[in-house]
């Protein structure tokens, strides 16, 4: 199409343009409903998730009265229920292939299940692993037999044999989650209740290097896209973004939680993260931003304590403390459904002109404006206070001592105590 860009033939182009970009801001928050449905049936809480690999509508889940369901999510029903274990369900991860899957539970057994539900009968377990030592988390190889667990040591097992082929340590804690990387197959990441992040290489079977945070992490995510950066959930509130070749100080420091993170998935575009709090509400984070772009909460919602960002990036999956597994859209005004090409095209051109005029005050009002629950309201409110009195009183310190005796500190390095090679 011919256009001709003289000012002088369109002179209200902008204003009308503006007046369109603020209808369509308006619009998204009017249709921003993310919460889809909630998925039924667990009798506790439930501890740990598992995505299929190959099949977008399976989803596993196992509780703390070590229960595992299947769940079909275009139906959402529970397709099986297996009682797995005594005690917690601790882990859980799918084969590469989706066969099969892992669970390990209190009562120090690792266990493999066939997918499909089995013939009419008692359901058994494909391989039982008797342990020495309870395992807290378990997680796959993205292409091998090979399967690593934690619990007072990260141990790397081939699905053949009975005990596991190497055993690594750095210190005596126990360690609560470990991951496989999903591009550099043979890195592995796992966190320590010794405040430690530790990495490990397979094929020298020994530990890489390790960074010592403030507090303590919980669980830590890799970028599916970016092999060398992953994502830490912290007690202190915050998650860190890190570059494993450089651990002297994180990517990004994302700080909106108001309470200790608990789990944290990154989406198959490595574009964002979202993560789970122990103050009942889960974040999206874009990668590269310090501040959430979403928060989703309902009343009922209790300490969410794991989450899932399904593989076609279009939902997002919460386990919670109250038996209740909720689904939630990634995009929270998106419209769910067959698109019209009409509608497409109108959408397109909405969504340029809310990136064209995001900066304008009103626009950026109304788009950043989220509705949140009053304990988390005031809980912000508070910590805001205290991290202003904080700055104030470094300020106060400085201005009153020998030049250069009292050094600034980036936030990004304050939380980092060391990093041990």
């Amino acid at each position: 199409v011919p256009r001709n860009y003289d000012p002088a033939l369109h002179p209200f182009e902008v204003p009308r343009e503006y007046v369109r970009a603020l209808n369509a801001t308006k619009l998204e928050r009017v249709f921003a409903k993310p919460f889809i449905g909630s998925l039924d049936g667990h009798r506790d809480g439930v501890n740990c998730m598992a995505k299929h690999p190959k099949s977008l509508s399976t989803v596993l889940s196992g509780a703390c009265d070590g229960e595992v369901k299947i769940w079909n999510l275009t139906k959402r029903q529970c397709i099986r229920t297996i009682q797995a274990h005594e005690g917690f369900v601790r882990g859980i991860c799918a084969r590469f292939c989706g066969t099969s899957f892992f669970t390990v539970g209190d009562d120090k057994t690792v266990k493999q299940w066939k997918m499909e539900s089995p013939e009419y009968g008692e359901e058994e377990p494909i391989h039982t692993i008797l342990g020495k030592t309870v395992y807290t988390g378990i997680d796959h190889h993205w292409k091998e037999a090979v399967f690593a667990t934690c619990g007072q040591q990260v141990d790397i097992w081939d699905e053949q044999r009975t005990s596991p082929m190497c055993s690594l340590t750095w210190g005596f804690d126990s360690i609560s989650s470990v991951k496989f990387n999903p591009i550099e197959t043979y890195l592995l990441g796992s966190c320590a209740s010794d405040r430690n992040i530790v990495l490990y290489d397979m094929r020298k079977s020994t530990p890489l290097k390790k960074v010592i945070l403030n507090m303590r992490t919980n669980t830590l995510c890799w970028n599916p896209m970016e092999a060398f950066i992953f994502t830490a959930a912290n007690e202190d509130y915050n998650l860190y973004t890190f570059d494993m070749r450089f651990l002297e100080s994180p990517v990004m420091v994302h700080m909106d939680h108001v309470s200790a993170v608990l789990d944290v998935d990154y989406s198959p575009t490595g574009k964002e993260f979202v993560s789970a709090s122990f103050d009942k509400s889960i974040r999206i984070f874009p990668v590269d931003k310090g501040h959430s772009r979403e928060v989703y909460h309902t009343k009922r919602m209790q300490h969410v304590i794991t989450v899932k960002w399904t593989s076609d990036n279009k939902y997002i999956l919460c386990g919670s403390d109250e038996m209740n597994i909720r689904l939630w859209k990634a995009n929270a005004s998106e419209k769910l459904g067959v698109l019209a090409p009409r509608e497409k095209a109108a959408m397109n051109y909405n969504q340029k002109l809310k990136e064209k005029f995001q900066y304008h005050p009103k626009i950026r009002r109304i788009a950043q404006h989220r509705h949140l629950p009053k304990s988390i309201f005031c809980q912000i409110k508070e910590q805001r206070i205290m991290r202003e009195a904080r700055r104030r009183k470094e300020l106060n310190r400085r201005k009153h001592s020998k030049p250069g005796s009292v050094p600034l500190v980036s936030e990004r390095k304050k939380h980092i105590v060391a990093v041990v090679k």
